[in-house]
């Protein structure tokens, strides 16, 4: 299913004995575009703390309930490593998170790893751990909507939103809202495009032209509607990227 990572926002994070909090915005890797982290705010039940999830350990979400479920206790993430989620997260502390929960970390994959992780030996968890080094690549998609985005020969617009599929949780779009140039149009944009993202500047740059982005399909409702039966229905979008 395609999803918006704006309606994700808000959904429960329901442990094996109970609530944990609400996602409050999702971490991706600007390399691959593969959503690493949900970050949820706990609320009332850990005041003033944010966790992260990996989105690998999430179970099937429930869109008609907006939950999403995690074999974890309360208890576990009461004793997780606290790591400041509104800080870029280093890797150091990503080794200390993975350890903690016996998740497998992505990065010994391969720095293109996307979608599920294959459970290693015990023996392979040291080599697992010694091959990750340096920073990682990882940003709030809260955080960059909002920045400006410029085609090969001008402005477009800016960041909307993100389109995700939720079976592998990988960025498959960007939505760009094009008011001040294509009044009242919000258009899909391929990852594949993009050449540089500035985070000191808020900026986007794009490789394709102005024309190009005029000829790119209108956003969806990028989500998963209620058919007439009750039943969801998944949302087509197709692939113009080519």
């Amino acid at each position: 299913m395609l999803r918006s990572v704006k309606s994700l926002r808000g959904f429960t994070i329901q442990a094996d004995d109970g609530h944990i909090g609400k996602v409050h915005t999702l971490l991706f890797d600007a390399h691959t575009w593969a959503i690493r982290y949900l970050v949820v705010d706990t609320g009332s039940w850990l005041p003033g703390r944010k966790v992260l999830i990996a989105a690998t350990s999430l179970g099937r979400l429930r869109w008609l309930e907006r939950v999403f479920p995690v074999a974890l206790t309360r208890e576990q993430v009461r004793n997780a490593p606290d790591i400041d989620a509104d800080k870029p997260v280093s890797r150091q502390r990503e080794i200390e998170l993975h350890a903690y929960y016996d998740w497998i970390p992505y990065w010994g994959l391969g720095s293109d790893w996307v979608g599920a992780v294959p459970v290693p030996a015990p023996a392979e968890r040291e080599a697992l751990e010694t091959a990750a080094r340096g920073d990682p690549n990882l940003h709030s998609a809260r955080e960059v909507m909002g920045y400006r985005i410029h085609a090969e020969d001008g402005p477009i617009g800016h960041l909307e939103d993100f389109i995700v599929t939720d079976s592998d949780w990988v960025i498959r779009y960007l939505v760009a809202d094009t008011r001040n140039w294509l009044p009242g149009r919000h258009v899909l944009l391929s990852p594949k495009w993009v050449r540089q993202m500035s985070w000191e500047q808020r900026e986007v740059w794009i490789e394709v032209s102005r024309q190009k982005v005029r000829r790119c399909p209108p956003c969806p409702d990028a989500h998963a509607d209620r058919g007439p039966s009750g039943q969801e229905t998944e949302v087509e979008v197709f692939d113009f990227c080519g």
